[in-house]
């Protein structure tokens, strides 16, 4: 297999993803949960005329400033009051329904009351301080489309209608496996030539941020044996599995050639840096991505490739990740054959987004996609020079 751009490689991703099951799930459970219908409103918000103030609410055609009108009751929220007697005003509070004939809210601190009466001191207009029936919903609007990322102020925009319960995409399991005798779990004593293991708890909290239920499976020896085994407890227990390590060229990367022998291989050696080494296939009917070893190529091919994958299996409409134009406070003089992606640091300058790279751009180096806050996208055959532009993704949009 040569090697694949990404923008190839992304659209053959998304054109494979099988949009998942869904399921009812009740309102409080649907935060970060994907809609797998659209929801239309069964009434208006609000219900009915109410409000904005506490005041007092009259005819507009009654109001002569310095007059005292007569009180003729008092509305609290969450009660109803009588239509209106003519000529007089009603107490009124925030959020309670305008009582029928009354088409004005005064503030009550523009109005003197004073032994059942009330004088209005400040001119107003007619409807002021009236929030209509409907004002910020209308029965039958549509509210939220099918692929759509609950977000907090989703559930409290749904709550106000009543909705108990949504349907939404199921919870994706995915099965996450990290390969190679060198690794060694943080808390453990290292052995001569062992390192500790970053790229598990650092793709577990990805595949979690999405959502996705892990199933762990912890270190896999480098052994053909025992690769095949941990792909195929793997496969049987979750809906798409992901390796790390193992799918490079040497003698003791396995997991290629066992997934091969298990399923099919679809996708390996991508024109991207870091990253170049991402195997995605299938074992059986469950997807199968194996990424590379070093962390940081690891982390990008997680967030570019898997990320917006893993999305449009939860039935997510928009998957990837905006990029924004930024001007360079670095030179970049050699072309590559690959698209790379730089970690920077993006920050406001006098003309526009400014864009800084770490001084180390190496695959193994963790410190500095910590440091970063955003990618710096250098396309294939792409040099840069101190002042040109060039296209930023935020990690706030990959993680």
């Amino acid at each position: 297999m040569g090697l694949r751009s990404v923008d190839d490689t992304l659209h053959h991703l998304l054109a494979d993803a099988q949009k998942w099951c869904s399921e009812n799930r009740v309102l409080a459970q649907c935060l970060g949960a994907v809609l797998a219908d659209d929801v239309y409103a069964e009434s208006n918000v609000p219900p009915a005329d109410n409000s904005a103030m506490d005041g007092y609410a009259l005819r507009h055609v009654d109001l002569i400033l310095g007059k005292p009108i007569p009180l003729s009751q008092r509305i609290p929220a969450g009660a109803i009051g009588e239509p209106l007697k003519l000529g007089t005003a009603a107490r009124i509070f925030t959020g309670a329904f305008i009582p029928a004939g009354a088409d004005t809210v005064i503030a009550q601190e523009d109005c003197e009351q004073v032994d059942g009466f009330v004088t209005v001191n400040a001119a107003a207009s007619k409807g002021q301080h009236i929030r209509p029936c409907g004002q910020d919903i209308a029965s039958g609007q549509l509210l939220l489309k099918a692929g759509h990322r609950l977000q907090a102020a989703d559930l409290g925009l749904l709550a106000s209608l009543g909705v108990s319960q949504l349907r939404v995409s199921s919870t994706i399991r995915v099965a996450l496996m990290s390969t190679g005798d060198e690794l060694c779990e943080p808390g453990e004593s290292l052995a001569p030539g062992q390192i500790y293991n970053s790229n598990r708890p650092m793709l577990a909290a990805m595949i979690r941020a999405l959502g996705c239920e892990l199933v762990d499976l912890g270190i896999v020896a480098d052994d053909p044996a025992t690769t095949r085994a941990a792909l195929i407890k793997a496969r049987d227990s979750a809906d798409v599995v992901i390796s790390s390590g193992g799918v490079s060229v040497g003698e003791e990367d396995h997991v290629k050639a066992q997934v091969e022998a298990l399923g099919s291989l679809q996708l390996w050696k991508l024109a991207i840096k870091p990253g170049k080494p991402l195997a995605y296939g299938r074992l059986a009917n469950v997807p199968f991505f194996g990424l590379p070893g070093n962390p940081v190529s690891s982390f990008v091919t997680f967030c570019l490739l898997v990320r917006p994958y893993l999305l449009a299996m939860q039935g997510l409409t928009e998957t990837t990740a905006p990029q924004w134009p930024a001007q360079a406070n670095f030179d970049w003089p050699k072309a590559g054959s690959r698209q790379e992606y730089l970690r920077a640091r993006v920050t406001p300058g006098d003309s526009g987004l400014q864009v800084d790279i770490h001084p180390q751009q190496s695959s193994g180096a963790l410190t500095s996609v910590s440091w970063c806050n955003a990618l710096a996208v250098i396309p294939v055959g792409r040099t840069l020079q101190r002042g040109d532009r060039v296209e930023v993704i935020f990690l706030r949009d990959l993680t």
